[in-house]
């Protein structure tokens, strides 16, 4: 329980006025000695200093933020110095692999500094890195280290929420006449009726209640205060002047509660972002996606977020590698409606997401394949999550998240990631699905998502283009990407059986060129347009279609 100190010294203060003398004509009493109260302790300091623009512009190519993204937890991927934690010089150092691999952008989950020391959500100081992890200095070297390979770096940035231990929130709690006490959210009374993902959001702090949708270690923001705002806002153009290339905005459904009833994806909410986006959009070539995970494709609208994660079709994708049906159908439909902004992925940190997609497939490698190929080539920014494109599995022993967040594998064993003991569990295939050993076998899957991503990088029309022509046929999907002049066929076949595909709108007797795999044979059109192509099981062939 934690004691108000300003109740405290009134009570001292009040009972030490209260002794009358012994009642004796005679030489008073003396007066007992008051109590000795320590003083409060000193409230920390608050930075809101304001951040005016400085737009150091860009040096990547134009386009870069249709390339592949590789989500990268700084704590999990590369140890420098022995300590079992990733860093950001270790960070650094791994650097040509992902340019050889074919990636154009990382997102780094939270660098900033955090309370929880792991996840990075419970954000102690916005405007620092995590002690762990380096110095700015070490995060600026990494990002001119990234932009001279050609790789953009955006960075995780929790809106929603603080860590408990953050000066704002400390003086926010330090008394109701405190002046930061409206930056967050509190009442004196618990309110009734609240529950938000099986837990009451309002939590006991000394005599009152503060919101904390997620976590008691991480207060909700109160951004009906005009001040909080301008703050984040602030926090942006700090990370933006120093060259980083934009963000993944954390919860953004989030921000605004309305009521019990009325606390998920407000209007408000889309406004505030909206104004986020402005502050973003004012910089060159820079990037932003928003993780919302009931309604993105509203999210993805220009001016909002820009773009955001395909939450639910990544689902459809991993079923369609299965074989089944209504999501192979589902994919040929998706971007009928959705935004050729949407982030795609097949996984992420998080547990609600899916697990990793080697434990989702059983190690399937073939239905792997497919799973990658399916959203590496279609529309959208894909998002590769850190060790996916080797087949790392999830810790054996460790639970949801945790499990998800392990450290990368280098090798088949620790001396991979850290010369000391790694900060947690390691990969339950490690033995058999590590870097080192699938660089040296052209069959490998990390060999398969370099010829991808190759595909994407040297096709603008993959990359950049639109979604045309998406025919379901049996267990088999086709669709073609069409930018400019050039044209591209893309064929799936989903199945466990052989079969053929009916081609049409392919132009009179236009040439289909194999882009995947290699010497596969040139087709032929007929002189309406089509032609008949024969499938092999679980198997993807990619064309450029020439007139």
């Amino acid at each position: 329980m934690r004691i108000d100190l300003a109740l405290l010294l009134t009570l001292a203060i009040t009972l030490s006025g209260c002794g009358g003398g012994s009642g004796n004509t005679g030489s008073a009493a003396p007066s007992p000695a008051a109590p000795t109260i320590d003083p409060a302790p000193a409230l920390p300091t608050v930075d809101i200093s304001s951040v005016t623009l400085a737009d150091p512009g860009s040096t990547l190519a134009e386009g870069w933020q249709s390339g592949a993204f590789m989500e990268i937890y700084v704590r999990g991927y590369q140890d420098s110095d022995g300590d079992g934690i990733g860093d950001l010089k270790g960070l650094t150092s791994r650097l040509d692999y992902l340019r050889d691999l074919g990636i154009k952008g990382v997102w780094l989950m939270p660098v900033t500094r955090s309370q929880d020391h792991d996840h990075g959500y419970a954000v102690s100081d916005y405007r620092n890195i995590e002690t762990a992890y380096g110095s700015l200095a070490d995060f600026d070297e990494f990002v001119r280290q990234a932009h001279a390979r050609g790789i953009g770096v955006i960075i995780d940035y929790v809106i929603n929420h603080s860590a408990t231990q953050h000066p704002l929130f400390v003086n926010s709690a330090a008394s109701s006449s405190n002046p930061y006490r409206d930056w967050y959210l509190w009442q004196s009374q618990m309110p009734a009726g609240w529950s938000i993902y099986g837990m009451n959001p309002w939590r006991l702090w000394s005599l009152s209640y503060y919101f904390a949708a997620f976590d008691g270690s991480m207060p909700d923001f109160n951004f009906r205060n005009p001040a909080v705002l301008s703050w984040h806002q602030d926090n942006l153009r700090f990370w933006l002047n120093r060259g980083v290339d934009g963000f993944r905005f954390d919860a953004v459904p989030n921000l605004v509660e309305n009521s019990a009833s009325a606390w998920y994806d407000q209007p408000e909410s889309y406004l505030l972002m909206g104004q986020l986006h402005n502050v973003v959009s004012s910089y060159r070539q820079r990037y932003m996606v928003c993780e919302a995970a009931a309604n993105p494709t509203a999210w993805a609208a220009q001016g909002v977020c820009g773009s955001a994660f395909a939450f639910g079709h990544q689902s459809d994708i991993v079923n369609a590698a299965r074989g089944q049906t209504a999501a192979i159908a589902a994919l040929a439909t998706y971007f009928g409606s959705a935004p050729a902004s949407m982030a795609t992925l097949i996984s992420n940190h998080d547990a609600f997401a899916g697990q990793r997609l080697w434990d989702q497939l059983g190690g399937d490698t073939a239905r792997y394949r497919l799973a990658a190929a399916t959203y590496l080539l279609q529309p959208g920014t894909p998002f590769i999550y850190y060790g996916e494109e080797i087949g790392m599995a999830g810790a054996a022993g460790l639970q949801a998240d945790a499990s998800l967040r392990t450290p990368m594998s280098w090798s088949a064993d620790a001396r991979g990631f850290t010369s000391g003991q790694p900060f947690r569990a390691l990969s339950a295939n490690i033995g058999q699905n590590n870097v080192a050993g699938q660089l040296a076998d052209a069959n490998s899957l990390h060999a398969f998502y370099k010829s991808m991503l190759g595909l994407r990088n040297a096709l603008p029309s993959i990359a950049r283009g639109s979604f045309e022509a998406a025919k379901v046929q049996g267990g088999a999907l086709t669709w073609q990407r069409r930018l400019g002049t050039e044209r591209t066929l893309v064929v799936l076949n989903y199945d466990t059986a052989a079969g053929s595909v009916q081609l049409d709108g392919l132009g009179a007797a236009a040439r289909l060129v194999p882009a995947w795999p290699a010497g596969a044979a040139t087709l032929n059109a007929n002189a309406t347009g089509s032609a008949t192509l024969t499938l092999a099981p679980q198997s993807l062939q990619v064309f450029v279609i020439q007139p």
